[in-house]
């Protein structure tokens, strides 16, 4: 199975994984919007691979299988508040 991943132009560390190269005929028109312009990042074979570096592989190949992109969004910013207030109340 092999797939395609495109780096967001508008969202840091936002990533698209398609099926073909430059096929974006699957993915709804305003995530693309929001999505800006795909730059090429790398093609992957998943099935020589047992795991992704920041994305979990059985969501991908699920979600490539039933919509035909997957799409990676970065975690959520950690708020340094919230950390400082857990290591004071310890």
């Amino acid at each position: 199975m092999l797939c395609v991943i495109y780096r967001s132009t508008k969202r840091d560390q936002t990533y698209l994984y398609v099926e073909k190269r430059d096929d974006f005929s699957r993915v709804p028109e305003e995530l693309l919007k929001g999505f800006g312009v795909p730059q090429f990042s790398m093609m992957l074979n998943l099935a020589d691979r047992e795991k992704l570096a920041t994305a979990d592989i059985t969501k991908v190949r699920q979600s490539l299988g039933e919509q035909g992109y997957y799409l990676q969004v970065p975690p959520p910013a950690e708020s340094l508040l919230n950390i400082h207030l857990n290591d004071a109340s310890k």
